[in-house]
C-alpha cells in the first residue's frame, strides 16, 4: 500500500494517545474512524478532541473553519467492524499491557480488510509478538507517537521481525504527511530508542539516591544545570508518571535481564500510588503549587558520570545490535525528550574511555548487571573512542551541531539555526558556532551574502537557551561572560562586510530578536510574533538589545517594546520599521532568498565600505562622514563603478565582478 492509498484511518483507544492520535490524523485531512470499548469512553475522548482543535484556532495555529473540517472528519464508534471495516490504516492504542493488546489485535483481524496497516503506538512491548496473533506480520508495525501527539514531532516507526520494507515506507510516509518527523527503529527491542535511553536513566538516578550515593537535589541539579537537560531526572519521572516508567522497566527486565531490574525506590513509590503529577505526589508534592524546586548550584560529578555512563551503555546496545545508529538516537531523543544534544554526542564528548571507566568502577563495587559493560562500549573505546565516526564537511570543512550552513546559489550563503526540537533556542554552544560561520562565509569569495533563518515553522528562534541561562545565572560572573559572548558575537555578524538577510518564521523572541535586530534587512511571515520579555524574568535584554534595538526602529518603539515585554505581531514590528515586509507563510523562504540574492549580486566593495560607513557614524556622525568621504574616493578608482556605468548606460544589469 502507497500513501496516496490511505483515506480512511481507525484509531483503537480513545485515551490521551488515542485521541491525540486521531486529531492529528484529521488535521492532516484523513477521514477518521475512533473507537473505544463503551460510548463514554469515546464520546470523551471525541470532545477532547472538540476543546483541542478550537484551542488551536483561538491561538491562530489554524483557522476556525479549518478546526471545524478536522473535528468533521472524526466519527466516534463503538463496533469494532464499523470502525475498522473500510479502514487503510489501524493505528492502535489501547492500554499498554500485552495482553488487553492481543485481544483487540484478535478481535480487529476478523474484520479489517485484507491489505489494511495494523501500526501500534506501544512503547515498549514487542512488535513481533503483537504481530504474532495476527495473519498479516508483513503488513504490522510499531508507530510511537510522543505525548501530547499534537505537539510533539517525533514518531518512532519500528520493525517487527517480518514487517516488510514497504510497510515501513508507507508508515514513515504517513507520519510525515501527519506533520511528524518520523525515526526508523531497524530491529524490535524493548523501549526502541527514547525510551531505551530514557527509563534505565531514570532508574540509574533512583538507585543513586536509594544507595544514598546522592540527594534527589543533586541528581536532579546535575541533569538540568549540569547536564543541560530539559527536566531533572526525578521532574521527568514524576512528569511521565512512576508507575509508566516502572512497567516499561519491568519488561525490560523480563526480556533483557537484570540490568533492567527497577529500583527498590521506584517500586515503593508505585506501590505508595505516589505516581507524580497526576496523582499529586510523587518525588516531589504538587498538592501545593507547581511542588518541584530544583537548586541551580547542587551538582554532582559522580551523578553526572554515573548518568553519562547509563545512556552510553544503552547507546552502545542499540547501535552494536542494529536496532538504530548513532545519528538516528540522537535526533529520536532531541525531537522525543528534548535533550540540547543528542545522548551520543554527549557522550563522546565525555570520552568512551570515561564512560567504560565509570561503569567498570561501579560494575566491581556493586556486582550489578545494570553496570556491565557493553561489549560494542568496549569494542569502541578499545579502537576508536567514540561512536560517532570522524567526517569532514565536504562543503566546507567545518562541521556544526546547533547550525547548519547550506549553499543554495546566487552567491548566498544559508545558515540555519538547527535546533528545533528546542525552539531554535541560542545556547553557548550555538554562538561559538555561529561565529565560526560568519567568518567561515566571509572568507568565501563565491559567497556575497548572508541569509539567516531558523529550521521548522515554529520559530526562527525563541530565545536564550533557558538552561544555559540557569546554569550561567547562579554565577554572576559567568552570567556577565555570556551576556558578552552574545554581544560580541551578535556584533560580528552586525560588522559583517557581506550584506546580511533574517527570514523570520515563527516566534522570534528574546536573544533571537537580538539576533534578528543584528542583520540588515528583515522579512516576516505573517504567523509571526516577536517580543523582547526578559523584563518580565527579572532581567533585561543582554545581548545588545538595550543599544541596538533603538538603533533600528527608534528609542521610543524600542522603549515600548522592551519596557512592556509585550509580543507584538508581524504587521506591528512591520509599521515600527524592523521588518521590511511582512509575507504569506508558505512565501517566506522563497522572499528571504531572492532579497539575499538580490544583495549578493550587489557591488560588493560598495555594500562593504557603506556598511562599515553606517556603522562608524551610528555614535559619531563626523566620523561616519570622514569615512564616507574617504570611501568614496576608493570606489571611483574600482572596476565594479565602470561595470555599473556601463550598465546604467546600456540599460542592462551589471555584473559586479568586487574589483
Amino acid at each position: 500500500m502507497e500513501l496516496e492509498d490511505i483515506n480512511t484511518i481507525a484509531v483503537l483507544g480513545a485515551g490521551n494517545m488515542g485521541h491525540g492520535i486521531a486529531e492529528v490524523a484529521a488535521m492532516a485531512g484523513y477521514d477518521v474512524n475512533l473507537r473505544d470499548i463503551k460510548d463514554e469512553f469515546v464520546q470523551n475522548g471525541y470532545e477532547q478532541i472538540e476543546w483541542s482543535l478550537n484551542k488551536l484556532a483561538e491561538n491562530d495555529q489554524l483557522s476556525q473553519d479549518e478546526a471545524d473540517a478536522a473535528l468533521d472528519r472524526v466519527t466516534p464508534l463503538v463496533d469494532m467492524e464499523e470502525a475498522c471495516g473500510n479502514a487503510d490504516v489501524v493505528i492502535e492504542a489501547v492500554p499498554e499491557k500485552m495482553e488487553i493488546k492481543k485481544d483487540v489485535y484478535g478481535e480487529l483481524e476478523e474484520v479489517a480488510p485484507d491489505d489494511a496497516i495494523f501500526a501500534t503506538n506501544t512503547s515498549s512491548l514487542s512488535i513481533t509478538e503483537l504481530a504474532d496473533v495476527t495473519e498479516r506480520p508483513k503488513q504490522f508495525c510499531g508507530m510511537h507517537f510522543f505525548n501530547p501527539p499534537v505537539r510533539m514531532p517525533l514518531v518512532e516507526v519500528i520493525s517487527g521481525a517480518e514487517t516488510a520494507e514497504e510497510t515501513l515506507d508507507t508508515i514513515e510516509a504517513l507520519a510525515e504527511d501527519f506533520g511528524k518527523s518520523p525515526v526508523r527503529v531497524h530491529k524490535d527491542s524493548p523501549g526502541f530508542i527514547v525510551n531505551r535511553i530514557l527509563v534505565p536513566l531514570m532508574n540509574e538516578a533512583c538507585w543513586l539516591v536509594h544507595n544514598d550515593e546522592a540527594t534527589i537535589a543533586e541528581v536532579d541539579s546535575t541533569t538540568k544545570y549540569g547536564m543541560g537537560l530539559p527536566m531533572g531526572s526525578f521532574e521527568l519521572g514524576d512528569q511521565v508518571g512512576n508507575d509508566v516508567s516502572f512497567h516499561v522497566l519491568e519488561y525490560m527486565n523480563e526480556v533483557l535481564g537484570e540490568a533492567y531490574e527497577p529500583c527498590p525506590l521506584l517500586e515503593e513509590k508505585v506501590e505508595n500510588e505516589e505516581l507524580g503529577k497526576k496523582t499529586g505526589k510523587g518525588f516531589y508534592d504538587y498538592e501545593d503549587g507547581d511542588g518541584v524546586d530544583i537548586p541551580t548550584d547542587e551538582q554532582s560529578d559522580l551523578v553526572e558520570k554515573r548518568l553519562i555512563a547509563s545512556m552510553a551503555n544503552e547507546a552502545a546496545k542499540l547501535i552494536g545490535n542494529d536496532v538504530a545508529p548513532p545519528e538516528s538516537i540522537d535526533e529520536a531523543t532531541k525531537l522525543g525528550a528534548g535533550f540540547p544534544d543528542g545522548p551520543v554526542k554527549v557522550v563522546d564528548e565525555f570520552g568512551l574511555e570515561n564512560a567504560l571507566e565509570a561503569l567498570e568502577e561501579a560494575y566491581e563495587e556493586t556486582g550489578h548487571e545494570r553496570y556491565e559493560p557493553a561489549d560494542y562500549l568496549q569494542e569502541r573505546a578499545d579502537e576508536v573512542g567514540t561512536f560517532y565516526d570522524a567526517e569532514e564537511d565536504d562543503d566546507a570543512g567545518v562541521e556544526f551541531e546547533a547550525i547548519r550552513v547550506e549553499y543554495p546559489g546566487e552567491m548566498v550563503g544559508h545558515v540555519v539555526i538547527d535546533r528545533p526540537h528546542r525552539m531554535n533556542t541560542i545556547s553557548g554552544e550555538l554562538l561559538d558556532e555561529l561565529s565560526e560561520a560568519i567568518d567561515l562565509l566571509e572568507d568565501d569569495d563565491d559567497v556575497r551574502a548572508i541569509l539567516i533563518t531558523g529550521e521548522g515553522e515554529k520559530a526562527f528562534s525563541a530565545g536564550a537557551d533557558v538552561q544555559s541561562m540557569a546554569a550561567g545565572g547562579a554565577d554572576p560572573l559567568g552570567a556577565v561572560e555570556l551576556s558578552k559572548k552574545g554581544q560580541e558575537t551578535f556584533g560580528k555578524l552586525e560588522a559583517s562586510d557581506l550584506p546580511v538577510v533574517a527570514g523570520i518564521d515563527g516566534f522570534c523572541l528574546g536573544g533571537g530578536m537580538e539576533l534578528a535586530t543584528c542583520t540588515d534587512i528583515r522579512v516576516a511571515s505573517e504567523r509571526s510574533e516577536f517580543g523582547q520579555p526578559e523584563l518580565d524574568l527579572g532581567l533585561l535584554p543582554g545581548w545588545g538589545g538595550t543599544q541596538r534595538l533603538a538603533n533600528v526602529i527608534g528609542e521610543g518603539p524600542a522603549k515600548e517594546i522592551i519596557l512592556t515585554a509585550d509580543r507584538y505581531e508581524a504587521e506591528a514590528m512591520e509599521q515600527f520599521g524592523f521588518v521590511k515586509e511582512v509575507v504569506d507563510n508558505d512565501d517566506l523562504e522563497d522572499v528571504a532568498f531572492d532579497l539575499a540574492a538580490d544583495l549578493a549580486g550587489g557591488p560588493p566593495i560598495a555594500t562593504k565600505y557603506t556598511k562599515r560607513a553606517m556603522l562608524a557614524g551610528r555614535h559619531d556622525t563626523e566620523a561616519g562622514l570622514e569615512y564616507e568621504a574617504s570611501a568614496f574616493g576608493q570606489l571611483m578608482a574600482t572596476d565594479d563603478l565602470m561595470e555599473g556605468i556601463t550598465a546604467f548606460m546600456g540599460d542592462g544589469d551589471p555584473d559586479f565582478q568586487g574589483k
